[in-house]
């Protein structure tokens, strides 16, 4: 079975001419079928960075990434944008556009060069929709959405732009509890009824869902990159390395993290 992901021995970080600064090595993983996997760790520890690698934005110090078996460094931008989608942390600067409008834009890289959409490309951008459940807001202004609505227009515009893998950046970051369930729920949905095979890798720092919706958990830590099933990882106590406090526990049996 082809891997949809492969990473061999990646260091990542930045570089200058003077000097590498490297914020995480030896990343090891391997994604054969369809999941949700969430990536956690503190802040600073390198979970953006190593989207940003996984998506070409940011250059690998050293080590290969696959995407599809072949080599990252192989594709054009244009190819790698018909593998891969990202919903950074940041919002994008206002702008005039409608949900569905830039929703649309996720179809960009299949258009012709004047960016007119197809029949097939509206009937994906509307699926997109419906499965975001935002069909209600589809004409509203982009710069009039609440932050619930905005992660979800994001999400759209990922589903839309047909990529095996989407990658999230912290998309519940600024979202009360119920928005970071419908988003965590949502994406789960998506991984679950997709017809394709479809990889979704969510940075969060919401641990207790996390461990409620994710197949795989990758755990970034201190010199050290952890990656599998999560119930196996529980077993062998490897989530307690998240946390670096002496006043908080996971309990194994109730799946919980336990205040002290």
């Amino acid at each position: 079975m082809s891997e949809i992901l492969k990473i061999e021995n990646l260091s990542i970080g930045y570089s200058s001419k003077k000097k590498k600064t490297e914020v995480a090595k030896n990343i090891h993983v391997k994604v054969e079928q369809s999941k949700l996997i969430c990536l956690l760790g503190k802040n600073g520890i390198g979970k953006s960075t190593l989207l940003r690698t996984i998506a070409k934005i940011q250059n690998p110090l050293s080590g290969n990434i696959y995407i599809d078996s072949q080599k990252i460094e192989t594709y054009n931008n244009v190819e790698l944008s018909k593998k891969v989608s990202i919903v950074l942390t940041e919002r994008i600067p206002p702008n005039n556009l409608t949900v569905y409008e830039l929703i649309a834009l996720g179809r960009q890289v299949y258009t012709n060069w004047i960016g007119t959409l197809t029949k097939k490309d509206d009937f994906i951008i509307q699926k997109a929709i419906e499965k975001t459940k935002i069909t209600a807001i589809k004409n509203k202004k982009v710069d009039e959405l609440s932050d619930g609505q905005y992660q979800k227009m994001m999400i759209a515009r990922a589903l839309a732009q047909d990529t095996p893998i989407i990658l999230l950046d912290e998309p519940t970051a600024h979202l009360d509890i119920n928005n970071k369930v419908t988003i965590f729920k949502l994406l789960k949905d998506i991984v679950t009824t997709s017809q394709k095979k479809k990889l979704i890798i969510v940075s969060s720092h919401e641990l207790q869902l996390a461990i409620q919706v994710a197949d795989d958990l990758w755990l970034m830590h201190e010199n050290e990159f952890i990656c599998g099933n999560k119930k196996e990882l529980i077993e062998n106590d490897k989530l307690q390395k998240i946390v670096e406090t002496e006043f908080v526990s996971f309990d194994k049996k109730t799946k919980q993290f336990l205040f002290h």
